[in-house]
């Protein structure tokens, strides 16, 4: 970032951490009232996780069930246990951050497991530990696994939208780029030979074997429908193998209740975290610069299915340490710490500018004014 050379002046890096801690304050003062104003949340804190964990999964199953009873229709078990997933996608982001049963080892990798079968389409939620943990140290740089592998840092357009909602598709569409890039970042001095090692690691674990082998189920389920919808158009009918078609009922019942809720959870997600984090010119380590606050109005359907993850993560950023419900309490008062201190909301100029905080034309200002 040749650009941005004054920067990375010294000095200019001391104001910005320093501006980073007086965020962090103001923040962690209103967490605390909340925390003061809530004390049960705070002294039951494992038994509140747990309370959650079992009712989003019991949820899942009652859809489940009522599916099967042919009570339910299929777009019902969908979106409500989606909203599920949702919840249990910031309980397991609690859980890596040891959140929950931190002094009991057993109930915490309990909890681990469960929130890991019930969205089975996510990384594996103990190699998701390592990524995430180093995506708040490197937010915004390359070496930043947990959204550049969701798109984050991309040109928007069809080949990103498509991979936003698709795991395995985004790995798919971007396969030489998993062998070219690790290289390139070892030559340029990024990652040393243990991190390509790790690299290598979590890329063979992230989603074997339980990711991977439910997106094949999934992307021959979307490719059976489509053939047979695109022969319908034709006044065509293929002639599927008798031993394919037995097995419609069980791979029909799996997408319902597990497979799409996931799927619809994994773009609304990811189509937020994606463009709220900022990419390629933000200072590495610098909390101010990594990522907005997403909350339009007409943003509200996808924010319902990742429990409105735009409104808050910024918030996690600064504050680490409150589980999801805290920080949610928290939100309005949080707001307005963040407004003070210019955290841009909304700023939807993000989608053209491939999540970069700033336009060339900017940086180009910059230089001009520094040569003159």
């Amino acid at each position: 970032m040749s650009s941005t050379t004054g920067l990375n002046s010294a000095d200019s890096l001391k104001a910005a951490k320093q501006k980073d801690r007086q965020i962090q304050s103001e923040l962690m003062a209103v967490s605390d009232r909340v925390r003061n104003n809530h004390p049960s949340l705070v002294k039951h804190q494992n038994a509140v996780g747990m309370g959650i964990f079992l009712t989003s999964i019991l949820g899942m199953v009652l859809n489940g069930w009522l599916y099967f009873e042919g009570i339910m229709p299929v777009w019902m078990v969908i979106v409500l246990s989606a909203f599920w997933t949702s919840l249990l996608h910031e309980l397991e982001h609690d859980l890596i951050h040891y959140m929950y049963f931190r002094k009991t080892p057993f109930w915490h990798h309990v909890m681990m497991a469960g929130v890991y079968l019930a969205r089975p389409l996510t990384q594996n939620p103990w190699v998701r530990r390592h990524t995430h943990l180093h995506h708040h140290k490197v937010s915004g740089t390359e070496t930043d696994l947990e959204e550049r592998g969701i798109t984050n840092g991309e040109s928007w357009g069809i080949r990103r939208l498509l991979m936003v909602g698709d795991n395995m598709l985004a790995f798919y569409l971007r396969i030489p780029k998993y062998f070219i890039e690790p290289r390139r970042l070892l030559k340029e001095g990024k990652v040393n030979h243990k991190d390509l090692k790790n690299l290598r690691l979590i890329a063979a674990a992230s989603f074997t074997p339980l990711g991977t082998t439910l997106y094949l189920i999934w992307h021959l389920f979307v490719l059976f429908h489509l053939a047979n919808g695109i022969a319908w158009t034709l006044d065509a009918q293929i002639a599927w193998p008798q031993w394919l078609l037995a097995q419609q009922d069980w791979v029909t019942g799996l997408v319902v209740v597990l497979i799409a809720p996931n799927v619809l959870r994994t773009f609304c997600l990811h189509f937020i975290s994606s463009n709220m984090h900022y990419y390629g010119d933000n200072r590495s380590g610098i909390i101010h610069e990594q990522c907005q606050v997403m909350n339009p109005w007409y943003l509200l359907p996808l924010q319902a299915f990742c429990f409105n993850f735009g409104s808050t993560h910024a918030i996690h950023h600064f504050v680490v340490r409150d589980p999801f419900y805290i920080r949610h309490l928290a939100t309005k008062e949080s707001h307005e710490v963040l407004r003070k201190h210019g955290i841009r909301f909304n700023d939807m100029g993000t989608f053209s500018r491939a999540n970069r905080m700033h336009t060339k034309e900017h940086y180009a200002g910059i230089n001009e004014a520094a040569n003159a």
